[in-house]
């Protein structure tokens, strides 16, 4: 199971718009962390920004577990981005991190980020961090990156309807530079997973989502299973983040993942559907 990443956002706040049971409780968050050492999940995602999900993962022990999480906003005191990844460290309880992400693109606009990279490249030599790297959250910063920085590893929004990265070639651009790849948002915030549910403002896309849901009943598979399967045999893709509510979730996607199904994308092209922020 070394090709999933457990998303730990759930541990910290009530997230994803499919999300009925909100904040993941202490005692859960450990019977699920147990459950994807068990079943051999090795790596974990969270932030500082992600309510008290790294104070949660702390608590709880990641021993075993490779962490990556991501940086507090810039806005030009490099020193508080500085103080807050060692704040990190501590809450983590952990001396290193095999990946720092930084969290907010706009970060790269800021005068002083060259000297905030220089920092994060101090503390990578030292052994604190193994691999730096970028959250994005569409192509064009992807292009950015790739034409300014050398860089370690990437997250990037993926899913079945999002296939953006493999039509504009960044994908490829990636793996030719031997960047680490790994995957979010392959669920959409659990709209790939849960089509009854959604607001009036997903009806623009409903005769997109009724296409989309017969495929899936012709495969005689599940959404999960084609959604899961999709990403994870994505050539390009390192690694695929799931976040889940509980262990059964996660058993679920467990299961699905050893199916090993190749599907077709069902690319829409519309940011407001790919683009959560948009959302309302």
């Amino acid at each position: 199971m070394s090709e999933l990443v457990l998303g730990t956002v759930q541990f910290g706040l009530p997230y994803g718009i499919t999300n009925v049971n909100g904040q993941v409780d202490k005692n859960e968050a450990k019977k699920i962390l147990n459950f994807a050492k068990k079943v051999g999940i090795n790596t974990l995602d969270t932030a500082i920004s992600y309510g008290n999900s790294e104070n949660t993962l702390g608590e709880i022990g990641v021993k075993g577990f490779k962490i990556i999480t991501k940086t507090s906003p810039l806005r030009n005191n490099v020193s508080e981005v500085i103080k807050n990844f060692h704040q990190s460290l501590n809450k983590l309880g952990v001396k290193q991190v095999e990946g720092l992400l930084i969290h907010n693109f706009q970060d790269t606009k800021e005068k002083m980020f060259n000297v905030l990279l220089n920092e994060l490249n101090n503390f990578k030599k030292a052994g604190l961090i193994r691999k730096i790297g970028f959250s994005t959250y569409n192509p064009e910063e992807i292009d950015f990156l790739l034409s300014n920085y050398e860089f370690d590893l990437i997250q990037v929004p993926f899913n079945v309807f999002d296939t953006r990265l493999i039509e504009g070639g960044q994908l490829n651009a990636l793996k030719n530079r031997n960047i680490e790849v790994h995957a979010r948002s392959i669920f959409l915030q659990g709209v790939l997973l849960n089509f009854d549910t959604l607001s009036n403002y997903f009806s623009t896309w409903k005769n997109k989502f009724e296409q989309y849901q017969k495929i899936v009943k012709d495969n005689n598979i599940s959404l999960l299973d084609y959604a899961l399967n999709f990403a994870l045999n994505t050539k390009g893709l390192d690694k695929v983040v799931v976040g889940v509510e509980s262990k059964n979730q996660l058993n679920d996607i467990v299961c699905s993942s050893r199916l090993n199904f190749h599907l077709k994308a069902f690319s829409i092209k519309d940011n407001n559907l790919l683009n959560p922020s948009l959302w309302n």
